[in-house]
């Protein structure tokens, strides 16, 4: 029985998260099933950029700060840190951490009697996430380390005449500052990480129960129709939308951190997209 374009997103809607359907359509694949298949898988990706741009975000700017710390046993840990996830490819840190994770004891870990259960570890969720977390910090640490560097010297000697602590000065000088100065490339990170979420599907960390991303299931379907111009322009189509609202959604932020500017000292979002990493 064919299902209308209605029930076929009442049944696949939700299929990623293990809502609906349990059974991937075998036969007869229509453009509905395609966009709803595919448009279930994105809310993987929504779940990947999201989280790793929150806990990056404040792991981001620590690091920054350490990188501008003069002591070095402060500062070269961060050095070093933001230096290897820069220097070598997103995709080899997805194998790496999954070969590493692996390795951790099956039957969990023993800390002060409680045991720790490592299986979860090697799956998607969890696996991926956190380096995509690691990733975006370093990225995002050096963004804001360059936005530390260019406050002016003058708001800072203003913050130590008016004799407000480190923390005061910090809190209101240094952090809106780093944070007005960098947003513009910090935007263009956000874009960059939610479109590097379809390396996932590359990497080894395997998706559970069919219950994968955008490009799982656009793989899916170029597989089973042996026609791949259908399902991976869908996937596009997606991320456009995507990067639109990222775009619309920091600009607002950015707006907000310039709102005491003139208009015409104002920075303005630019999309500079970036083909490869």
């Amino acid at each position: 029985m064919t299902m209308t374009c209605w029930e076929t997103i009442q049944a696949y809607g939700l299929r990623s998260i293990g809502i609906g359907e349990r059974l991937l359509p075998t036969s007869d694949f229509t453009l509905c099933q395609q966009f709803t298949l595919i448009g279930s898988g994105m809310i993987w990706n929504l779940y990947f950029g999201i989280l790793a741009i929150i806990f990056g975000f404040f792991l981001a700017t620590a690091v920054a700060l350490a990188k501008s710390a003069r002591n070095p046993l402060i500062r070269k840990p961060a050095d070093w840190f933001v230096f290897l996830f820069r220097g070598s490819p997103l995709f080899i840190q997805f194998f790496i951490a999954y070969e590493a994770l692996v390795l951790l004891p099956r039957a969990g870990i023993e800390i002060f009697g409680l045991t720790i259960e490592t299986a979860w570890t090697t799956r998607a969720w969890a696996g991926a996430l956190f380096v995509l977390f690691l990733n975006t910090a370093a990225y995002s640490a050096e963004i804001f380390h360059g936005a530390l560097k260019a406050i002016p010297r003058g708001d800072l000697e203003a913050a130590d005449a008016y004799g407000m602590t480190r923390w005061q000065r910090f809190r209101r000088i240094e952090w809106p500052t780093m944070l007005r100065l960098g947003w513009p490339s910090y935007t263009n990170e956000a874009i960059f990480l939610f479109h590097a979420t379809t390396l996932v599907f590359f990497s080894s960390f395997p998706a559970f129960q069919q219950k994968g991303d955008a490009l799982y299931y656009a793989n899916y379907f170029a597989d089973k129709t042996f026609n791949p111009f259908i399902p991976y322009p869908i996937v596009g189509f997606y991320f456009v939308l995507l990067t639109l609202m990222v775009t619309l959604l920091y600009g607002l932020v950015n707006r907000r951190l310039n709102r005491h500017l003139p208009s015409n000292a104002r920075s303005r979002i630019r999309l500079r997209p970036q083909i490869i990493r």
